[in-house]
């Protein structure tokens, strides 16, 4: 079986990362960085946290359009450009995938890239000359779902991929645009402890992982950092594809506060 790169990020706010907003420097910063020291990939399939269906949907178009699906930015937000091509064939090596799994699937000729894909992977490679495929989350949110889409994905037989997880370590918006005290700092730092012992100790087993994963709402203030999960999940189809620690951990402070990203080479 080839190898694959399992990559989750903390994709900031909206299109701010590509805006200069000084907020978001040190996540643009440490996207740049991971582009030149992981393998440069063939393609690239995204799992965004902005995409939900009632059952796992594949993006199979050859040159999906971009979605700008946020609201209130300046006008050049929506002026965006990142024509990275689709990948048919890796498209269908997912659907087989899932399917043989017994996970429900459907493919999307239609559907374009939304901006969980086209604002870190314009940061990390900007001339978007890498074939991309997006695959949805599944509404209902479902942790052991989404652990078992990651080990479905286990299956795919594609040369030099890339597995990205688009998502954020923190994602409570009421909390981002308040002050940030002392009790909500170090909410969040507890949460991102948990994560990342989670992700990187030696100590739990294979087992333990997964278990923790899979209850992730009784970590340290797990409903505080995140009020709705849908930006905690690609990190659990992350996992589920590596199924073991961690390689590689950084940090990045966007908006006042810590958030993860996390590398796997397997």
């Amino acid at each position: 079986m080839s190898n694959k790169q399992v990559l989750f990020v903390s994709h900031g706010g909206g299109p701010m990362p590509l805006l200069g907003d000084p907020g978001h420097q040190q996540l643009v910063d440490r996207l740049k960085e991971i582009s030149g020291e992981i393998k440069r990939p063939d393609a690239i399939l995204v799992i965004s946290a902005h995409w939900e269906e009632s059952v796992a949907t594949v993006t199979t178009g050859a040159n999906p359009e971009l979605i700008y699906d946020y609201y209130g930015f300046p006008p050049e937000s929506y002026q965006i450009k990142y024509p990275a091509p689709g990948q048919p064939q890796l498209a269908q090596q997912v659907v087989n995938a899932l399917k043989g799994a017994g996970v429900p699937v459907q493919a999307s000729s239609r559907r374009g890239f939304d901006h969980g894909m086209f604002v870190p992977l314009k940061l990390m490679y900007p001339q978007a000359d890498i074939p991309v495929v997006q695959l949805s989350l599944v509404k209902g949110l479902n942790p052991d779902l989404h652990l078992k889409i990651g080990k479905a994905l286990q299956a795919i037989d594609f040369d030099n991929l890339l597995v990205f997880g688009s998502g954020f370590s923190f994602h409570n918006m009421r909390a981002f645009f308040a002050p940030n005290t002392a009790d909500i700092r170090a909410r969040n730092l507890a949460f991102e402890e948990w994560l990342l012992e989670t992700c990187s100790s030696e100590t739990l087993s294979a087992s333990q992982r997964s278990e923790r994963f899979s209850q992730w709402e009784q970590a340290p203030y797990a409903r505080f950092c995140h009020p709705r999960e849908e930006h905690l999940m690609p990190l659990h189809v992350c996992y589920g594809v590596a199924e073991k620690v961690t390689d590689k951990h950084w940090n990045a402070e966007v908006l006042n506060k810590q958030s993860g990203l996390f590398y796997w080479a397997v």
